[in-house]
């Protein structure tokens, strides 16, 4: 009897912590045989990254528990065009008799381009997509919009399925006029059971001690590397705005961005008030969330970030810049935390002193934050993942399928109002 899964080769560009949970369990799906083809092993082992300004490697399991292979790296290794070139998926794929390819490298690589025409060639159907929620670029070159407005509905009608992290990409995907029944939503999540447990054992009074902080105080920590679309600074800022007695910022990460913290929380008189962690690794990141009262991320560029599901699982409340759309769908105001207009120094230590003046409602909060993540979950994303590779194949194979009904899992709203 011929089997009667999927084979489907996902392409990354490298192993990450948070995806390599749900290559585990897609590997126990019936309906598919996954293998994954990494174009390097970053992350899995040592290496140095430059915005970090450190060597990292993560300190949780990364290639366990399903099949893999590493496709050797021909490029430079550098952000650009030629910095991934991965000739060997062309055997790979050419030679492999899969049913469908998805990408998770982006068409700004070579190596998408490798396994997009080796694809094609091999009659697999092809599947990828992106987790913008704009055209604006990151470093703010506005002639890339008209760019875009052109060539990004040609790049994205080359897919059999297009797949997309939030409601606000569908709703991208749309604008662009991508076929309803070519876009799948399938939630970026992160190992909600693996957070869960991790947050439940650690010791929220001796990691607070650690800081030096008492358990009066409340915690507001900002997650991320120190970058400029990261606007740490703005938090900073807000933060001696606010002037909130009994509180703490928590910066927890590296970047270039460290030492003009560090200037201005002294210029500001409030350095006493201020820790800068630096690189946390997966395994202590729990204990970093749970031991705050407040997540703020206040980036300019920031399309779905996981760090947001990691402190919702964690019971943290989150305060959201508006530019963040790709996670509207968690964060509400007044329901799991609140969103404020980016750049907007004092919206935010508005929101701040809002927040923290109500200590009653952090439990209400962080209860809904919590409670918001059991529809946004592996589960959701591999049911989703599964049926966007039917979908695929058989519109390969030219047998259409009627268009999903309803591409948002429950509880979930496109858009944030007002925004």
């Amino acid at each position: 009897m011929p089997d009667p899964r999927y084979r489907v080769l996902f392409v990354a560009s490298h192993p990450v912590q948070y995806q390599a949970p749900v290559f585990r369990r897609l590997a126990a799906e019936p309906d598919v045989d996954i293998h994954v083809a990494y174009c390097t092993l970053k992350g899995a082992e040592a290496a140095h990254d430059p915005e970090f300004g450190a060597s990292v490697q993560w300190d949780i399991p990364l290639l366990d528990g399903y099949a893999w292979s590493e496709v050797p790296n021909r490029g430079s290794g550098k952000e650009s065009f030629f910095g991934l070139r991965n000739p060997g998926l062309w055997n790979l794929i050419r030679a492999g008799n899969y049913d469908a390819v998805v990408s998770y490298v982006g068409y700004v690589r070579a190596t998408f381009w490798i396994a997009f025409f080796a694809s094609k060639l091999s009659h697999a159907a092809f599947i990828f997509g992106g987790d913008a929620a704009s055209l604006a670029p990151r470093d703010g070159r506005s002639w890339k919009i008209p760019v875009k407005k052109i060539l990004w509905p040609l790049l994205f009608r080359l897919a059999d399925q297009v797949i997309v992290p939030s409601s606000a990409s569908v709703q991208m995907m749309r604008e662009l006029s991508i076929p309803e029944h070519k876009i799948s939503l399938t939630p970026f999540v992160v190992d909600n059971d693996w957070w869960t447990e991790q947050s439940r054992r650690t010791d929220r009074r001796s990691t607070r001690a650690a800081w030096g902080v008492s358990e009066r105080e409340l915690v507001v920590l900002f997650c991320a590397k120190l970058q400029d679309w990261k606007r740490p600074l703005d938090l900073l800022r807000a933060f001696a705005k606010a002037g909130m007695p009994d509180s703490v910022l928590i910066f927890a990460g590296e970047g270039p961005l460290r030492p003009q913290i560090e200037s201005e929380a002294a210029a500001l008189g409030i350095a006493s008030r201020v820790r800068i962690l630096g690189f946390i690794n997966q395994s202590r990141l729990p204990a970093v969330y749970s031991a705050a009262d407040l997540f703020v991320l206040p980036s300019g560029y920031d399309p779905c970030p996981v760090v947001v599901c990691e402190a919702m699982l964690c019971g943290l409340p989150v305060l959201l810049s508006d530019q963040i759309r790709g996670r509207f769908d968690l964060v509400r105001p007044r329901a799991t935390g609140d969103i404020f207009p980016c750049g907007d120094v004092d919206a935010l230590a508005a929101s701040l002193n809002r927040l923290l003046s109500d200590r009653a409602g952090f439990a209400a909060l962080a209860a809904n934050a919590r409670a918001r993540m059991e529809t946004w979950s592996p589960r959701e994303n591999i049911a989703a993942t599964v049926d966007a590779i039917g979908r695929a194949v058989q519109r390969r194979r030219g047998r259409m399928l009627p268009a999903a009904t309803d591409l948002k899992p429950k509880s979930i709203s496109s858009t944030h109002d007002g925004a």
